[in-house]
């Protein structure tokens, strides 16, 4: 079973230096990848590129880059350009984003998401490879024969998709090498990978080949604190972030738990107890936490379930001493 193993910081009053250091740290320790979220604070392949001049192996993930705020030419420039600089590292993980952010910040129409990242996966894969754009078969554009004027190091670039839905995440098995599903039930993995190979076998492709790697929500911490930290931020992706978490497992049988977390968050005067309404079983589902070696034994565990490459979220707002404790504990074992 692998033990292949990333992490991620959160973009929210995101540190630059202290996680230009957990990279460097965690590369020493042997985990695979690192990868870094983007939303309206620091600009992701900037941020990138500082880590590739500092490490020589780990891989170096967009976790995520929306689809819209960039044009689908743009995104694969950029992507050249750092996996040049970090000599064939990059993992360029994509996705949608929301509505709220693509038109209130961005100022772009938020229209036809899918087709716009499978427009953008079709586009990188076209240029990367010494393609004529206007071949690259994209729906949202009309695009002339224009080629990349340089030579990629690398002809194929993993690209990765957050995605929930079913025909999104088929659409994975069509066209792109991994998944980034976020807070999905470790134990419905298998459903995921279903719709991955539904897609797949339309495109006569290898649903194998296609990563699992789920962003993961690990909190080592002994006595119980963990439990009430994670709940803390189931509720806030249930009741504060749109309607995706609330209908993804609503759907998954935690209509109930997702229903009062949602009342109780839309309410500031009892925001603070949405928290309490997450189930101890929804907690299970979404989260591992305990003392070190059973988060350890339990992420490895929830490897058989389908899981190729978890992505352990990096602790929010915490000091230097803290993010290496999480780092060491969690580092992959064998």
């Amino acid at each position: 079973m692998s033990t292949s193993t990333g992490v991620i910081a959160f973009w929210k009053n995101y540190d630059r230096k202290l996680y230009l250091r957990a990279a460097q740290l965690a590369e020493e320790l042997g985990y695979d990848s690192f990868f870094i979220p983007e939303a309206w604070g620091y600009e992701i392949f900037t941020l990138l590129t500082e880590i590739a001049l500092v490490t020589k192996r780990i891989r170096l993930g967009t976790g995520i880059v929306n689809v819209f705020s960039r044009s689908a030419g743009l995104i694969t420039m950029t992507a050249a350009t750092v996996d040049e600089i970090s000599e064939g590292r990059l993992i360029l993980g994509i996705g949608t984003s929301g509505q709220r952010v693509i038109e209130g910040f961005h100022a772009r129409e938020f229209k036809r998401p899918l087709t716009q990242v499978r427009d953008v996966i079709r586009v990188a894969r076209t240029l990367l490879s010494g393609g004529k754009l206007s071949d690259a078969g994209a729906e949202n554009a009309d695009y002339r024969p224009f080629q990349l004027a340089m030579t990629p190091v690398r002809p194929h670039i993993p690209i990765y998709v957050a995605s929930l839905k079913q025909k999104a995440v088929e659409s994975i098995g069509e066209l792109a090498d991994g998944w980034l599903p976020t807070f999905w039930p470790y134990e419905r993995i298998p459903d995921g990978k279903a719709w991955i190979a539904a897609g797949a076998a339309r495109a006569g492709r290898d649903p194998s080949q296609v990563v699992v790697a789920p962003f993961t929500t690990a909190l080592p911490i002994a006595g119980g604190g963990g439990d009430r930290m994670a709940k803390d931020i189931i509720a806030f992706y249930v009741g504060g972030m749109g309607d995706y978490y609330f209908e993804l497992l609503s759907g998954f049988g935690y209509a109930d738990e997702c229903k009062r977390v949602a009342e109780l968050y839309a309410d500031k005067s009892t925001r603070s107890q949405a928290a309490d309404a997450v189930s101890d079983r929804m907690l299970e589902a979404l989260a591992i936490s305990g003392d070190p070696e059973h988060c350890v034994a339990e992420l490895q565990r929830r490897r058989s379930f389908g899981i190729d490459h978890p992505i352990l979220n990096l602790p929010t707002g915490m000091p230097w001493e803290i993010i290496e404790g999480f780092l060491r504990a969690m580092a992959p074992r064998g």
